[in-house]
């Protein structure tokens, strides 16, 4: 399996900045670990050992609407995503 490398390691679930300004974060308190952001933008999120989503350096290899599909796919909205502004984008 190959090594993870994250976004941030000192901040694995985020916030942090991509290229396009974007600004994303999973709050680990609601993350339920439900994987369904991995499942659809693989290069965007992933598991920890807590079964926690992370942030892979990856991101900034995605779509943007596959990033978006992600944070949509949570169960429980615990994927926030801001625009450069720092404006909400996800969830409303």
């Amino acid at each position: 399996m190959e090594e993870l490398i994250l976004k941030n390691a000192a901040k694995p679930s985020g916030p942090v900045k991509l290229k396009n300004g974007w600004t994303v974060e999973v709050d680990r308190e609601l993350c339920i670990g439900a994987a369904t952001c991995a499942a659809l933008a693989p290069l965007s999120y992933a598991l920890d050992e807590e079964a926690k989503a992370v942030i892979p350096q990856t991101i900034d290899e995605d779509e943007l609407e596959t990033i978006l599909a992600g944070a949509k796919s949570c169960p429980v909205d615990a994927i926030i995503i801001r625009d450069q502004n720092g404006k909400k984008i996800y969830p409303k």
